[in-house]
C-alpha cells in the first residue's frame, strides 16, 4: 500500500508513528487494494475506508476481513416506512433479457442490518453507499486530482432499487427471481454490470475510476480491477481504492 502526503484536507491535527515520526493524521492518502468475496446472493460486505486508512498511517494491520451481513427474508407484519421487503419479478430471462420484467409479488421484512460505521457495501454487482454519492469518470488513472476534481459537480446518489439486487433464486427455473428493496448507487453498480441472454449471464467490467462523496465531504477514488476469483468464481472483486482525493474548490 502507498502512502501519499495530500496537503489541504482538513489538515491541522497531528500525531506520531510508531517511529515517532510526526504526520499531518488527515492529509495522508493511501492507495491500495481490497478484496471482497461478494458473490452470496443473500448478503451485504460493508467496507470502512475511513478504518482502513486511520489503521495504515499509525502502522497498524487494516482489519480486510469483510464479514456478511445477510438480506432480511422473513417476513414480518407489515411494511415499516422504507417498504423495506422482498420483491418478486418475472424476467423474461429466455427472452428478451432481464431488462424485459413484470412485477409479481411482495411481503415486508426487516431492515437491512448495517454496521455502526461504512463507507460502500457490496452484494454480486450491486454497490450502494452509506449517505454519499458517485461519478464515474473517463480516465483510469486514480492519482490525478485536478482530472478528477470536475467530477464533483455532477454526482448521484442512492436510489430505491427494488429489481436489481437478486436474492431468492428458487424460482428461477420460472423466470422468478426475489429481490431485495432497498438503496443502491446507480453509478456505482455500473463497474459491473450482468447480461441476459447468454446464459449463464454475462458480465461486463467497466474499469474506469469512480470518484465517490462520503457524507463528511470527503472523496474517495475507486476502480474494479477484477470481478472473479482465482477458482472463476464471478462477484469476487478486488477494488483498488484511494482515500482520501484532494479536491480543489
Amino acid at each position: 500500500m502507498m502512502l501519499t502526503a495530500c496537503n489541504g484536507i482538513m489538515g491541522g491535527l497531528y500525531d506520531e508513528d510508531n517511529g515517532g515520526n510526526t504526520y499531518d493524521n488527515d492529509a495522508v492518502s493511501v492507495h491500495g487494494t481490497l478484496y471482497v468475496d461478494a458473490s452470496s446472493w443473500t448478503d451485504w460486505y460493508y467496507i470502512d475506508l475511513h478504518a482502513i486508512r486511520d489503521s495504515i498511517v499509525k502502522g497498524a494491520e487494516p482489519d480486510l476481513t469483510f464479514e456478511p451481513w445477510p438480506i432480511p427474508t422473513e417476513e414480518t407484519a407489515s411494511f415499516d416506512q422504507e417498504g423495506s421487503g422482498i420483491y418478486t419479478y418475472w424476467y423474461d430471462i429466455f427472452g428478451e433479457g432481464v431488462t424485459k420484467r413484470e412485477y409479481r409479488s411482495a411481503y415486508p421484512t426487516a431492515k437491512q442490518p448495517e454496521p455502526e460505521q461504512w463507507d460502500i457495501a457490496v452484494h454480486r454487482n450491486n454497490v450502494r453507499t452509506n449517505g454519499g454519492a458517485a461519478a464515474e469518470t473517463n480516465g483510469t488513472d486514480m492519482t490525478d486530482d485536478k482530472a478528477l476534481t470536475p467530477y464533483t459537480t455532477d454526482m448521484t446518489g442512492d436510489e430505491v432499487n427494488e429489481s436489481d439486487v437478486w436474492t431468492i433464486s428458487e424460482k428461477m427455473i420460472q423466470s422468478l427471481i426475489g429481490n431485495q428493496r432497498i438503496k443502491v448507487n446507480p453509478v456505482l453498480s455500473r463497474w459491473l454490470t450482468m447480461e441476459i441472454p447468454p446464459m449463464p449471464p454475462a458480465f461486463m467490467q467497466n474499469d474506469h475510476v469512480f470518484l465517490l462523496r462520503m457524507k463528511d465531504n470527503t472523496y474517495a477514488a475507486l476502480r474494479l480491477l477484477n470481478y472473479i476469483s482465482p477458482t472463476a468464481v464471478k462477484c469476487c472483486l478486488t477494488i483498488e481504492y484511494r482515500y482520501p482525493v484532494l479536491i480543489e474548490n
